[in-house]
């Protein structure tokens, strides 16, 4: 869905909303664990992700996902936008990261990530395509070839519980 100032990517409200994956840093030996559901919090139905980051084993993430295409199929072009907007809650004030794939992230390891904070309460929050740094890539963040976006709890020991119940591209 689309209007003059966003680009819906994800709306909880719906209940149709399907195409969010759950994983964590098992994929490579981690032991980190991690419940993704479709949930209702404060009143607003969201994407939510439980879990424990643990660094043992060179680990240290879980994730949610959710695929972005074209209506060809394709990676989605997000030119003609300036950041990415969530409406986002997390059970503790935290920081978490947003990662974007696209066609130059070819190796698991290869992403965009920018931080940003959550906390118990429902809040929108904008985060800058100009905020995205590169992890094991050398150019900047080509927004023209988006193929993913995750939602990360990251980096150190912790107890994550974040929602989502909204994601945007905005202008």
């Amino acid at each position: 869905m689309t209007s003059d100032d966003e680009w819906v990517l994800s709306d909880l409200q719906h209940a149709g909303e399907r195409g969010w994956r759950a994983f964590s840093d098992r994929v490579m030996g981690g032991i980190s664990r991690e419940q993704a559901s479709v949930a209702l919090v404060d009143g607003r139905r969201c994407i939510r992700l439980q879990g424990e980051v643990r660094l043992e084993n060179n680990g240290g993430f879980i994730q949610i996902a959710h695929a972005l295409r074209a209506p060809d199929g394709g990676p989605l072009d997000a030119g003609d936008y300036v950041g990415i907007r969530l409406v986002a809650w997390a059970h503790d004030e935290q920081e978490y990261l947003v990662h974007l794939r696209n066609r130059d992230t070819g190796m698991p390891w290869q992403y965009y990530r920018a931080a940003f904070r959550a906390g118990p309460e429902w809040r929108t929050i904008d985060v800058p395509f100009t905020a995205f740094q590169p992890e094991q890539l050398r150019r900047p963040l080509d927004r023209s070839s988006l193929a993913s976006l995750g939602i990360v709890a990251y980096g150190r020991r912790f107890h994550a519980d974040i929602a989502v119940a909204r994601v945007a591209f905005y202008r």
